[in-house]
């Protein structure tokens, strides 16, 4: 028997609201049946789910666990797009010959890494 990761699931105060960030982030359609209000808040990606849940207790340290992007286009244009959306950069893990990564923040803390894409890694390969 194997089993397949179906949800991913972040804890969260509002977790209409930090839905709504990640929904435009990973450009996905919001649930008919998630609502402000709501316990859960729900955005499909790519064969998974993102939740999250409510949970009134506060940020204290760094997550156990993360999401990687990777994004299209370029890493440094992503990594910019998602600063307008209110996204913050936590760690910057480039180098000068255009490897590494972004730690970045969503607007409640929850960490998340920026890769490069596809076209850049092949292009130092």
């Amino acid at each position: 028997m194997t089993s397949r990761v179906r949800t991913v699931t972040f804890d969260a105060h509002n977790p209409y609201e930090i839905a709504g960030f990640w929904l435009q982030v990973l450009k996905a359609e919001r649930p008919d049946d998630d609502h402000p209000g709501d316990p859960y808040a729900a955005v499909p990606a790519d064969g998974l789910t993102v939740l999250f849940e409510q949970n009134n207790d506060e940020k204290v340290v760094k997550n156990r666990g993360h999401l990687d992007l990777e994004p299209d286009g370029p890493r440094d244009e992503e990594v910019a797009w998602l600063l307008t959306l209110g996204a913050t950069i936590a760690h910057d893990h480039r180098n000068p010959d255009g490897t590494g990564w972004v730690t970045m923040q969503d607007p409640e803390g929850n960490e998340f890494c920026v890769l490069r894409s596809a076209s850049e890694r092949a292009a130092t390969s």
